[in-house]
């Protein structure tokens, strides 16, 4: 359900190249304008009293200013992420201790050069996790969340209410869905510097 901002609900729309956002106008607000991540929703806050042209005219500018700010976190090393397989596999253990109650317990983790329609994908039958390795240059929490989304597929096949609430126990999954949603809107309207990255919204879609 939208949002109610000073007696104004918020409105879900979509722009003129089909990009989803949610408009939220304020009475508070006279000159500033605002872009940010909410729920996996993107969301502009702009005064109450722009016009409708005002709204999409800034509603444009600051989707391609959250795109930017997304290509730019992508592209920050980390040296504290999993460089190897055998380090990608002993943070898998880790994860799943503290998230799944080590209750997944993979039989190989390992990065791949070969996923270019996904993040990462898991086989319950044998136990085994890849994950793409364009996930390399992405934040370490965005990392987490793929490499505990395929953990909790060895206990969960499917998306299902069960599957979801595995994940919860994960602070950051709100805002690491956003954040891929955010790589693949880019990547989708041409606008990512990898035109072979990955454009699934979820670590195992086939965008």
């Amino acid at each position: 359900m939208p949002r109610s901002t000073a007696g104004q609900p918020d409105v879900q729309m979509l722009t003129d190249d089909g990009a989803p956002v949610v408009v939220r106008r304020s009475a508070r607000r006279r000159r500033t304008v605002a872009a940010f991540w909410e729920d996996g929703n993107a969301v502009v806050a702009i005064p109450a009293s722009f016009t409708k042209s005002q709204e999409r005219e800034w509603v444009r500018r600051m989707l391609a200013k959250l795109q930017r700010q997304g290509e730019r976190r992508a592209g920050k090393p980390d040296r504290r992420r999993p460089a190897t397989d055998e380090a990608l596999a002993q943070h898998a253990a880790h994860l799943s201790r503290t998230y799944l109650g080590g209750r997944a317990v993979p039989t190989s983790v390992r990065w791949v050069t070969n996923q270019n329609s996904r993040w990462g994908s898991a086989t319950p039958a044998d136990g085994t996790i890849r994950l793409s390795n364009k996930l390399q240059a992405m934040p370490q929490w965005v990392i987490d969340y793929v490499l505990l989304h395929e953990l909790a597929h060895l206990l969960v096949a499917g998306h299902n209410a069960q599957f979801w609430r595995l994940l919860e126990a994960y602070p950051e999954t709100q805002r690491a869905k956003a954040f891929l949603e955010g790589v693949a809107f880019a990547t989708s309207r041409g606008l990512s510097g990898d035109a072979n990255q990955s454009a699934g919204t979820e670590p195992d879609a086939t965008g």
